[in-house]
C-alpha cells in the first residue's frame, strides 16, 4: 500500500472513531471540530482500559450534607451557621442532618428568610425533627382553616410550635370552638391566629374559661375574640375580673344585657400592664390586690378540694351500687340453683 493510500485509510479510521463531525466558521475566522453525536467508543486511556476505577463521590446526594459551608450557601450568616450547625449536632449527631436540611428547606419554601427561619428553630427546637411531608400536611390543614400567604408566615414566626402538632389535635380544638363555644368560622381563624397555643390547651379548661366569661362575665363571643381572651391562662382572668367585681367595678349584665355600671372592656381588663390596670381600671393600690390574689389562691384550693371530695363520694356511691347489684344478683343465682 502506498504511502498516500495508508494516509487516507488512517484518516477515515480516526473519522470512524469520533463520530460524524461538521466544520463551522468559528467567530474569527478559524473553524472548529463540532461532534453531531456522543463517542461511541472508548480510547486507549479511559480508565476502564488502563485497569482503574473511575473516581467516585463521597456521597450520592451533597445536599443532604450538613455543614457550615452548605449552611452559608443558604444564606445564614457565619454565627447563624454555627448556632444551626451546633443545635443539630448535640441534638441527633449525624443522624439529625437529614431532618434538619428537610425542616430548613420547608421554612425556606414558606417564604422565611434565614434569620426568622432561625429564630423559628431556637422558639421550638422540634421543628428540626418535623419531617417534609408532616410539615406541607399541617400547612395544608391550616390554610383550609382559612390562613393565607402573609398571614401563614406571621403565625409560624410567632409560634413556630404550630408545625409540630398533629393535624388531628388541631382539628380537635378547632371543632370544640365551633361546636360547644358557638364561634363562626371567621372568629376560630382569628383565635388561630392571634392566640395558636389554644390547640394544645386542655379541652376542659378551655371550656370552663369560655362559660366563664361569657356567663360571670356576660360577654358575646365577638368581645372575646377581639381582647384575645385565650391569650390569658383562666385564674388570670377571673383574679382580675373577681378584684373589680368585689370592688363594685364590674357587674354581670342581666338577661337583656343591661348593668347599673359602665363595665370596663374585657381588653383594658387584660392587657394592661399590672401598675396601669391597678391606677385606671381598679382604682386600687399594689399591696391590696397582692392581698386579694392571696385571699383568691386560697379559695380557690378549697373549690377545688370541695370538688375532688365530691367526685371521690360518688366513685364511693358508684362501688357501693354496683356491690348492692353483685349481691343481687348472688342471691338469685344461689335461689335458682337450690330449685
Amino acid at each position: 500500500m502506498s504511502l498516500p493510500a495508508a494516509g487516507s485509510q488512517a484518516v477515515r479510521w480516526t473519522l470512524r472513531s469520533f463520530g460524524s463531525v461538521v466544520i463551522r466558521p468559528a467567530p474569527r475566522g478559524r473553524h472548529v471540530l463540532r461532534p453531531l453525536q456522543p463517542v461511541p467508543r472508548r480510547f486507549l486511556c479511559s480508565p476502564s482500559v488502563l485497569g482503574s476505577k473511575p473516581p467516585q463521590r463521597s456521597h450520592d446526594n451533597p445536599q443532604a450534607e450538613l455543614s457550615l459551608r452548605s449552611l452559608l450557601d443558604m444564606g445564614f450568616t457565619e454565627t447563624q451557621a454555627e448556632q444551626v450547625y451546633d443545635a443539630v449536632s448535640k441534638k441527633r449527631g449525624k443522624s439529625g442532618a437529614e431532618p434538619a436540611l428537610s425542616a430548613l428547606k420547608s421554612l425556606f419554601l414558606l417564604g422565611l428568610n434565614p434569620s426568622t427561619a432561625l429564630k423559628a428553630l431556637e422558639k421550638c427546637p422540634d421543628l428540626y425533627h418535623v419531617d417534609e411531608s408532616q410539615f406541607n400536611q399541617r400547612l395544608a390543614n391550616l390554610r383550609k382553616l382559612g390562613f393565607v400567604e402573609g398571614g401563614l408566615q406571621r403565625v409560624v414566626s410567632f409560634y413556630p410550635q404550630i408545625l409540630t402538632i398533629p393535624v388531628k389535635r388541631t382539628k380537635r380544638a378547632v371543632m370544640f370552638l365551633r361546636g360547644k363555644c358557638q364561634f363562626t368560622v371567621q372568629q376560630v381563624t382569628d383565635i388561630l391566629r392571634e392566640s395558636p397555643a389554644v390547640v394544645q390547651d386542655d379541652l376542659g379548661q378551655l371550656e370552663y374559661k369560655f362559660q366563664y366569661v361569657y356567663f360571670r362575665m356576660g360577654l358575646k363571643q365577638s368581645e372575646m375574640v377581639k381582647a384575645k381572651l385565650f391569650r390569658f391562662s383562666l385564674d388570670e382572668v377571673r383574679c382580675r375580673h373577681c378584684f373589680l367585681e368585689r370592688r363594685g367595678l364590674y357587674e354581670t349584665p342581666d338577661k337583656k344585657g343591661q348593668t347599673l355600671i359602665q363595665n370596663p372592656k374585657l381588653s383594658h381588663i387584660l392587657h394592661l400592664d399590672q401598675d396601669t390596670y391597678l391606677t385606671n381600671v381598679a382604682k386600687a393600690t399594689v399591696e391590696e390586690y397582692v392581698t386579694f390574689q392571696k385571699m383568691m389562691a386560697r379559695e380557690w384550693r378549697e373549690e377545688e378540694l370541695e370538688r375532688d371530695m365530691e367526685s371521690v363520694s360518688d366513685d364511693e356511691d358508684e362501688e357501693d351500687d354496683y356491690e348492692d347489684e353483685e349481691k343481687g344478683f348472688e342471691s338469685r343465682y344461689t335461689r335458682t340453683r337450690k330449685k
